[in-house]
């Protein structure tokens, strides 16, 4: 409900910033995403480019040993 809610709000041209940790929301509404790792910006793009960037990688899946 949440993210049609989003989409409509959207679609009338209004800008729309999301708070969010729900992945699957975030990346299947947001043209833009920032992404912060205790505080601190890590990176910025698109939903694809955030998926493939290594600092958002280690930030939240960890790295291998």
């Amino acid at each position: 409900d949440l993210m049609e809610l989003i989409r409509r709000i959207r679609d009338f041209g209004i800008t729309v910033v999301l708070i969010e940790h729900d992945m699957k929301l975030v990346m299947n509404i947001c043209d833009a995403v920032t992404v912060l790792n205790y505080g601190q910006k890590i990176a910025a793009g698109t939903p694809a480019e955030i998926q493939r960037h290594p600092q958002v990688i280690e930030a939240y899946l960890g790295r291998e040993a």
